[in-house]
C-alpha cells in the first residue's frame, strides 16, 4: 500500500554531521569564511549531480539531494544571521520565539532612533553623507553585537545569546534598508 522511501546512504552520511561539522569547522559562530569557501568547493566538486551522468537514476538522484544539503550548508553558515540563528538551534534554543523579555527598553528606545535617523533623510542625492554615517553606525554595531552573541555563546548563557540575536535581526534589517536608500538616491 505504501510506498517505501529508500535514502541513499550518502544523504544519510551527510545529514549525520551538522552543518559546521560538514565543512570541517568548530562548531563557533564566529569562523573562517575562506576555509568555508574552500570546503565548499571541495564538496560540491564531489557531489556534483554533473559528475553522475552515467550513473543509475538513484545516484543521480543521491548526488542531487547532497549537492542541495551542500548548498543550503553553505548559504546557512555564509549568512552571519542565518549562522546565529543556526548556532541557537543546534544549540537547542529556538531562535525564531520572540518573548517581549527578549527586547529591553534600551534596545527598543535605540532601535526607533535609528529608525527615524533613516526616515527623517532626505529622499535625494543630498541625503548620500548622512546615509553613509548611519551605515558606519551601524555596522558598528552589528561589528559589537556579533562579538557579545559569540562571547555569550562561548559561556554557554544562551538566552543572551538569543537577546544579542534578535538585536542582530533588526541592525541587519537596517543595514538593508539604509543600503537600499544608497541604491535608489544614486538612481540605480
Amino acid at each position: 500500500m505504501f510506498n517505501r522511501v529508500v535514502v541513499p546512504a550518502i544523504i544519510v552520511q551527510l545529514a549525520k554531521q551538522n552543518y559546521f561539522q560538514l565543512f570541517d569547522l568548530s562548531e563557533s559562530y564566529g569562523l573562517n569564511l575562506d576555509k568555508l569557501t574552500a570546503e565548499y568547493h571541495r564538496l560540491q566538486l564531489e557531489y556534483h549531480p554533473d559528475k553522475q551522468s552515467g550513473a543509475s537514476e538513484e545516484d543521480r538522484v543521491a548526488a542531487q539531494l547532497a549537492a542541495s544539503y551542500i548548498n543550503d550548508a553553505y548559504e546557512t553558515l555564509k549568512s552571519p544571521l542565518k549562522r546565529a540563528a543556526y548556532v541557537l538551534t543546534i544549540k537547542g534554543k529556538d531562535a525564531e520565539s520572540v518573548d517581549q523579555s527578549d527586547l529591553s527598553m534600551e534596545v527598543l528606545v535605540e532601535q526607533m532612533e535609528l529608525r527615524e535617523s533613516l526616515d527623517e533623510l532626505p529622499r535625494d542625492e543630498t541625503a548620500l553623507p548622512k546615509l553613509e554615517d548611519l551605515k558606519s553606525v551601524v555596522q558598528g554595531k552589528i561589528k559589537n553585537k556579533q562579538i557579545k552573541f559569540e562571547d555569550w555563546v562561548a559561556i554557554d548563557d544562551l538566552d543572551s545569546a538569543k537577546k544579542t540575536f534578535h538585536e542582530l535581526q533588526f541592525l541587519f534589517k537596517l543595514l538593508s534598508e539604509i543600503e537600499e536608500g544608497e541604491e535608489v538616491r544614486l538612481g540605480y
